[in-house]
């Protein structure tokens, strides 16, 4: 299996990073009404909302990682991924296999917010 690294930028327009830790899981879907960016993908994390977006010009795409762009057709409306990194206001997210409702996703919720009882929150 070959991992997929992606980066997600511009958090410090929303929640910032201080509250991200490796491990947790992110949503990433696709935001086909993004004025600036016709690839645009924002990433999601349950319940909080979005906390930024991936990466997709050659100023913000770090080495080893892919860009919204590359990664845009690969999958349907959504796919899930793993925060692996976390560097300033920069998160390293490896990309997950399978639908993001799989138990992975959901033993990652329960790991990030154990203080919200159920099996999901999409």
């Amino acid at each position: 299996m070959e991992h997929i690294y992606i980066a997600i930028t511009g958090t410090s327009h929303y929640f910032g990073t201080s509250f991200l830790k490796p491990g947790q899981t992110v949503l990433l879907v696709k935001d086909p009404d993004n004025l600036h960016d016709a690839e645009a993908i924002k990433a999601v994390l349950p319940p909080v909302g979005k906390i930024g977006y991936v990466a997709n010009s050659t100023h913000t795409v770090p080495k080893g990682c892919r860009s919204a762009g590359r990664i845009y057709d690969s999958f349907d409306w959504h796919i899930s991924g793993v925060i692996r990194f976390i560097v300033k206001d920069l998160v390293i997210v490896e990309l997950a296999e399978g639908d993001p409702e799989s138990e992975l996703f959901h033993q990652s919720e329960r790991r990030s917010f154990p203080f919200i009882k159920g099996e999901g929150f999409l």
